[in-house]
């Protein structure tokens, strides 16, 4: 995923500094997965950055993250990755991707960006429980669900519409933003 230009690069490291401020917001839930608007800001990258450039954002937040405290609760370090959150962190990438394609697929507008948000979310829930159930050995996939996944989903919702309501501000404003129908 080559970035081009300085203004890419910009970009990128704008939306990997955004996503490690949403990470200091930490709410605690049931289990050892945290409420954060991390969700809401790597949605908004896929959204505004593209399935190039939104992944590339994420993965510059997650190496930052090995060495600096930018992760959920202001942690950092490679037992972050590895440990009960690490599959949502790695979905993130996943997400900003599929967000980034589906917002791509057509012309902009709210109904396409929330589409894009909403389906970014299932490779998070993806990985993020599949790795909780198997860092925790968790058998019972309503264990999985209840601790991982269904807590989180109507927060998630309203983020996703959130920074789907941002991308179409963004898109239309005088900022300079690329429209999404003009990165293809």
């Amino acid at each position: 995923m080559p970035v081009r230009s300085t203004s890419e690069i910009a970009r990128v490291a704008m939306f990997a500094a955004l996503i490690g401020l949403s990470a200091l917001v930490t709410v605690p839930f049931i289990g050892p997965v945290p409420f954060t608007l991390q969700p809401l800001v790597v949605l908004l990258a896929g959204m505004i950055l593209g399935p190039r450039l939104g992944p590339t954002s994420v993965l510059v937040y997650l190496l930052l993250g090995l060495v600096a405290p930018v992760y959920a609760g202001g942690q950092a370090g490679i037992g972050v990755l590895i440990g009960p959150t690490g599959g949502y962190l790695v979905g993130f990438v996943v997400a900003a991707s599929v967000t980034g394609l589906v917002a791509r697929s057509g012309s902009p507008s709210l109904a396409r960006f929330a589409t894009a948000g909403l389906a970014g979310l299932v490779p998070v829930y993806v990985l993020g429980a599949t790795w909780l159930a198997l860092h925790l050995q968790i058998d019972s996939v309503w264990g999985v669900l209840a601790a991982g996944v269904l807590q989180f989903v109507p927060l998630d919702a309203v983020k996703a519409l959130l920074a789907a309501g941002l991308a179409c501000a963004l898109v239309s404003s005088p900022l300079g933003l690329p429209s999404p129908d003009r990165l293809r």
